[in-house]
């Protein structure tokens, strides 16, 4: 069985130059496990005040909130959820998450796909592109364990 404790995962860190709330830590956990045929899972983390931004994903995806509280925007929908609680995002539907409490935001979103494609309305640094290919993701994780 292939388990990651959330408490020990590994989570990078990315911002928008020039928009300081657009910043987040995360990670996509299992990517590159070949265990991991057909799903994929990506866990965040926002402090106060931050948000991911404008994106679309090329799958629908399934939100998990479980901890903080967050404005959730879906499409022309806005509205505010707390922890513990599940939201649909169809695919390519436009979205958002803002953390709007005074604790970090712990969340996490579930494909039906093992690569998804998501983009965002502004480049996120350090890699300079509005884009995250988890399939490039794998390609350069695989590359780096040669």
């Amino acid at each position: 069985m292939l388990t990651a404790n959330i408490n020990d995962l590994q989570l990078r860190e990315g911002w928008v130059d020039g928009v300081p709330q657009q910043h987040a830590f995360f990670t996509f956990a299992f990517l590159g496990a070949k265990e991991n045929e057909h799903t994929s899972v990506v866990y965040a983390e926002l402090r106060p005040g931050e948000e991911l931004g404008s994106h679309t994903d090329s799958h629908e995806e399934i939100l998990l909130i479980f901890q903080g509280r967050v404005e959730v925007t879906v499409g022309d929908e806005t509205g505010i959820v707390e922890a513990p609680c599940l939201a649909l995002v169809p695919t390519l539907a436009p979205h958002n998450l803002r953390n709007v409490g005074d604790e970090q935001v712990k969340f996490a979103g579930f494909f039906p796909s093992r690569y998804i494609v998501s983009v965002f309305d502004n480049a996120w640094q350090p890699d300079g592109s509005n884009i995250v290919d988890t399939a490039q993701i794998e390609q350069m994780l695989a590359a780096a364990t040669e």
